[in-house]
Parts: C-alpha cells; sequence; structure tokens
C-alpha cells in the first residue's frame, strides 16, 4: 500500500517536470525558430527544428521513458521518401524528424494545429508540412498534392500516418490509402520506408496526467520499397502488413 503511494506520488512529481521541461522547449525555441527562418532562411530554421525535436525527446527522460531507434537497411539520400508509420501517440512526431533529419524529414498534419501552439504551430507553417482538413476531402486532396509534388523535387522525406489518427491501445487502427495514394501519384521516385512504432501510447495509458513512467519505446525501420516497383494496392497491403507485425 505504502509502496504504491509513493510510486503515485513520483508519477505526479515526474509528469509535473515533464510537462514543466516540455513547455519551456516550445517557449524557448519558438523565438530562436523567428529568428533563424526570418535572418538565415529555411536551411536555418530546419536545424532548429531539429534540436527542437531531440530537445522534446530528451524531456522524456523526466519520466525514465527511453527511445531505441533500429535501422538496418541503407536509406537512399538521392531519392524522395514516404515514411509510412503506424501512430500511437503524440510522441512518435520527434523522434522521426530526429532520427530521419539527414532525409529533410516533412509530415502531414491535421490543419487545425497550424495556430495555437508555440514552435509546433511555427515549424508546420514554415517548414513544409502538408496542412489538411480532414473535413474538406478537397482541400486535403489539393494539399497533398502540393505536398508531394514539394517533397519529389526537393528529395526530401514525407512522414505520413495511414491511420489518420492515434490509437489508444497500440494495436493499428484501420489503415486508409487515400493519403498514399496521392504522394505515390505524384512521387514517381519515392521510396516507401515502412516504420513500427512500439510503446508510445504507453506514456498516456493512465490519461495525460498524471503520466505513466519508465517505458520502453521503440521504432523499427523495415525493409525500403521502390514505390513504381509494384502496383498501388500490393505495395499499400505489403507496407501495412509489415508494419502491422511489428506492433508488439
Amino acid at each position: 500500500m505504502r509502496m504504491a503511494f509513493f510510486k503515485k506520488i513520483i508519477s505526479y512529481l515526474a509528469s509535473v517536470l515533464y510537462y514543466l521541461a516540455y513547455l519551456i522547449c516550445l517557449l524557448v525555441f519558438h523565438p530562436i525558430q523567428w529568428l533563424s527562418f526570418n535572418l538565415f532562411g529555411s536551411q536555418s530554421h530546419k536545424i532548429v527544428v531539429d534540436y527542437l525535436s531531440l530537445f522534446l525527446m530528451r524531456c522524456l527522460l523526466f519520466l525514465g521513458t527511453s527511445v531505441k531507434f533500429k535501422n538496418t537497411y541503407n536509406i537512399p539520400k538521392n531519392k524522395p521518401l514516404i515514411i509510412v508509420s503506424n501512430h500511437q501517440s503524440t510522441q512518435d512526431i520527434a523522434p522521426l524528424v530526429w532520427f530521419f533529419r539527414a532525409h529533410y524529414p516533412k509530415y502531414v498534419a491535421k490543419k487545425e494545429l497550424e495556430k495555437g501552439i508555440p514552435s509546433l504551430s511555427y515549424s508546420l507553417r514554415k517548414g513544409g508540412a502538408a496542412l489538411i482538413d480532414r473535413n474538406n476531402p478537397k482541400q486535403a486532396i489539393t494539399a497533398l498534392k502540393k505536398f508531394a509534388q514539394y517533397i519529389e523535387k526537393n528529395r526530401y522525406a514525407a512522414i505520413i500516418f495511414p491511420e489518420g489518427t492515434r490509437s489508444t491501445n497500440g494495436q493499428a487502427l484501420p489503415f486508409k490509402d487515400n493519403g498514399l495514394k496521392v504522394l505515390v501519384k505524384y512521387m514517381p521516385s519515392a521510396v516507401i520506408v515502412p516504420v513500427t512504432l512500439n510503446n508510445s501510447w504507453r506514456v498516456y495509458q493512465n490519461g495525460k496526467f498524471p503520466l505513466h513512467l519508465c517505458d520502453k519505446i521503440s521504432i523499427t525501420v523495415h525493409k525500403p520499397i521502390a514505390a513504381n516497383s509494384v502496383d498501388f494496392n500490393q505495395l499499400f497491403s505489403e507496407t501495412a502488413q509489415t508494419i502491422i507485425a511489428g506492433i508488439k
């Protein structure tokens, strides 16, 4: 009984420290992003966003939570990438941006996030993300088309979560093919990189406060697939099955 009480107290204290550190990162990096973008341009801004992602990921240390990245494949740097992943929590974004930073990762996000969040909203607006309105299919397709053409031209990496929303228990939700179909159509030279995320949902398994402690988040990269090597239906099926098979 006493041990459970102490664990609860520790989880409350650790959660307060985590949220405080997270907020400080957002507030500190916001003006740095603004200065870097307006004085030195998009390349400087990209570096700042990379390190914002690293600091946000490191905030998990206050919870005793670690993030492990596993990749045994040679991912080409001279081709545009489509990083396809399952989605378990808000803790998925920062590690993916940091670990794939050499590929200039940009991601698809809901339009509601473009305002109101220090650092994060600014990075979405200025960093080349695709901001889609999930209630407006026409706008979403147009935004995805422009995003795909931008990624293809610059040979960057697009991050997309086909589930469309976060899983709250770690089990994959049904994968939707619409977004990926648009990206593949307008990125003919792209390479698909399937990625499986595990255990990031556990951070919030008890709710947003207090947060769960001492979890081990893992990110596993699977064998890349040239988007034009098979027809789309087979490509989508193989990608989804590979990702889901890696969920533990």
